[in-house]
């Protein structure tokens, strides 16, 4: 089984080690240091072009090249050693960007705002570098909760896997905004939202392979909701909401990130202030059923990667400043610890890309 390269974005500053490139060691699950970069404020979210020869990552800064706004920085991957290199910088027009995703063509990149409550869509050159934003849409309203929806928060914008929408959980709002993309203006156009329970607060999202439905995980909730998606359409009917935590647990928790292997039998959330990882079956209906709930070893999982063949899990202690590695059981799904852990200053986002 050939080795994979990982992409890990974190919150470090310009002038420190930003985004680092690790080899994956699919016979034990080791991660090795290969590489890494610097020179963009919190790199905390990177995207990888389907091609993989170029890498995307947002960066908090409060403007670029005189325009208000975060970063969103263009990448080349070096398709031998798996290095990056800095091609150009673009505004995101909104403040506080926190998730990008790519389209399947490889032409867009979609950015969504936290700080502004905002979504962008940037335009993507022949040469990988980026353009400047073709579309920028301001969320607008408020939700139940006075302390964090008041306003709106995109938390994440994530094209469907037909490249037609793409959809982006507002965690001020308790809705996931649905957005039609015109792949030849680049312009976005807004479709009847998604909506979860009153504070929940949703975060980030995950598109089952073959069911026809989506998953979204909710901070402030501590939930999954599962969606009937219609991909041709974009229309979202809710169903199914469940716990990520123990029955009784009563103490502080905020689920981050949410994975479907990719066999589609399972699906996987993580909990900060719980720090684990929440497994869960999927049923013939769509519907989840909890598994295990397993301590990650490290402290404030933001965010976690299955690997493409998804034998391995790997998660990001933000607090813990490591990354450590499970096995997957394809079959049950069940997570084990390899033993295997590598200390990267606050990591958020893993990215796969076959190694050289």
């Amino acid at each position: 089984m050939s080795d994979y390269l990982v992409y890990i974005g974190t919150y470090a500053k310009a002038d420190e080690p930003g985004i680092h490139v690790y080899r994956l060691d699919m016979s034990s699950g080791a991660l090795s240091s290969v590489s890494s970069i610097d020179g963009i404020d919190a790199p905390s979210f990177v995207a990888i072009a389907p091609d993989h020869r170029h890498l995307y990552a947002i960066g908090e800064t409060s403007e670029v090249n005189g325009t208000p706004g975060g970063a969103v920085a263009a990448f080349s991957i070096d398709p031998q050693t798996g290095a990056l290199a800095h091609i150009n910088t673009q505004s995101s027009i909104g403040g506080g960007p926190c998730h990008i995703d790519i389209d399947p063509t490889g032409r867009y990149a979609f950015v969504a705002n936290y700080g502004g409550g905002s979504v962008a869509v940037l335009p993507i050159n022949a040469d990988g570098s980026l353009g400047e934003a073709t579309d920028f849409v301001q969320h607008e309203g408020s939700s139940i909760d006075p302390a964090r929806q008041k306003e709106p928060h995109a938390h994440s914008f994530f094209v469907a896997p037909n490249g037609k929408y793409a959809l982006a959980p507002d965690l001020g709002l308790d809705k996931i905004m649905v957005y039609a993309i015109d792949h030849d203006s680049g312009k976005l156009t807004a479709q009847e939202p998604g909506r979860v329970e009153p504070g929940q607060g949703p975060r980030h999202l995950a598109y089952h392979p073959s069911n026809g439905r989506l998953y979204v995980i909710n901070e402030m909730g501590n939930t999954i909701t599962a969606f009937d998606f219609d991909q041709d359409s974009g229309a979202m009917t809710r169903g199914q909401t469940i716990s990520t935590l123990p029955d009784g647990y009563a103490e502080t928790s905020h689920t981050a990130d949410i994975h479907v292997h990719p066999n589609g039998k399972f699906v996987y959330g993580s909990n900060r202030g719980h720090d684990s990882i929440a497994v869960y079956a999927v049923l013939d209906n769509g519907d989840l059923e909890t598994i295990e709930i397993v301590p990650t070893g490290g402290q404030g999982p933001r965010n976690f990667g299955l690997d493409p063949t998804g034998a391995y899990l790997i998660v990001g202690g933000g607090g813990s400043n490591d990354i450590i590695t499970f096995s997957v059981d394809s079959d049950s799904g069940k997570l084990t610890p390899t033993g295997h852990r590598v200390e990267v200053p606050s990591p958020v986002c893993h990215k796969f890309v076959p190694a050289p």
